[in-house]
């Protein structure tokens, strides 16, 4: 679908306090599109992060029995003795498979793995399935409960509060710019973006980001996915894909073709899906994140993951129940 924005208001918002800078981006990129995963056997780029990803997640908090006990969302989840999990496989930053090994790592994975061993206890990040969402399908399978939960870099936004709950944010991100890497010395930001040629994902926070900072962009293209967005760039059918950081970091670490350029240029808390009548499961799961904030684990999931392709020190987790208005 294309569409043409309207120019924007030029209101730049500031960049994300909690993402550090991404200038250098060169331990971004992987020789291959099939890279390991962070914490896969044999990683090239995050091999010596292996032990410390897998050392986190082992050593995670388990919740006491009585927190267990005292919540339905969690109850059944421990019954049926795994935590479904909508999200993605795909990102090499947040979350990959290694399809030899069937292990999934990233920042969101462990996460994820993290949640499954607070409520199911010892072993449990062993127990997760994971089912495939894209931005057009989270909202509808967290309220029909085909997902225990979305943790897909998922940004918390006004709009999607009215249809399902977030527990968090656990992680602030900010919209940023993806060029071919021959170009990323003539587009390094949004004043670069005039008269270009967009790409975003349907349903995301990037369509907002274009009309709040480009000021009169080109046709703006609007695809279902992720992968549909690169393969747009790559065949130079548009000049930049415009999306959170998170994503972006995902791909240039699979393919060095494709570069995140500049800051990023608004503010995107992450946030944990859940079912707007499950009341109790936004409790449980915001006692998790601010547990795992408070012990350190955190910090150490992100130096594992995040922390390998984005210089500099971890940053404080954010304000767990801090949502925008």
């Amino acid at each position: 679908m294309t569409r043409k924005i309207r120019p924007g208001r030029r209101s730049l918002l500031a960049a994300a306090a909690a993402v550090p800078a991404v200038a250098a981006l060169a331990a971004c990129s992987s020789d291959s599109t099939d890279a390991p995963s962070l914490g896969g056997s044999g990683a090239s780029d995050g091999g010596a992060a292996s032990g410390e990803y897998d050392a986190v997640i082992a050593g995670g908090p388990v919740a006491e029995d009585s927190a267990i006990s005292g919540s339905a969302w969690a109850t059944a989840i421990k019954e049926k003795g795994k935590l479904v999990r909508g999200g993605t496989t795909a990102n090499q930053v947040f979350s990959i498979i290694d399809p030899a090994t069937d292990k999934v790592t990233g920042f969101d994975a462990g996460i994820t793995q993290l949640l499954a061993r607070y409520i199911l206890g010892e072993g449990g990040e062993e127990k997760v399935e994971y089912i495939d969402t894209t931005v057009e399908t989270r909202e509808t399978m967290v309220q029909n409960d085909t997902v225990d939960c979305v943790i897909a870099t998922y940004s918390i936004t006004a709009e999607r509060l009215e249809k399902i709950d977030f527990a968090g944010p656990y992680y602030l991100s900010g919209t940023s710019i993806q060029v071919r890497t021959e170009d990323k010395d003539s587009i390094t930001g949004p004043a670069d973006l005039t008269g270009k040629k967009l790409v975003t994902q349907s349903n995301s926070t990037g369509i907002q980001a274009i009309e709040d900072n480009v000021t009169d962009p080109g046709d703006v293209e609007t695809l279902a996915d992720n992968e549909s967005c690169v393969a747009a760039l790559k065949q130079k059918r548009v000049d930049a894909y415009v999306l959170d950081q998170g994503v972006l970091l995902g791909n240039s670490k699979a393919d060095p073709d494709v570069t995140v350029v500049g800051e990023p240029f608004t503010e995107d808390p992450y946030g944990i899906g859940l079912n707007k009548e499950h009341a109790d499961a936004l409790e449980l799961v915001n006692a998790f994140l601010e547990a795992i904030e408070s012990d350190g684990t955190w910090k150490k999931l992100y130096e594992a993951t995040i922390g390998q392709v984005i210089e500099g020190d971890a940053p404080e987790p954010p304000t767990v129940g801090d949502l925008p208005a």
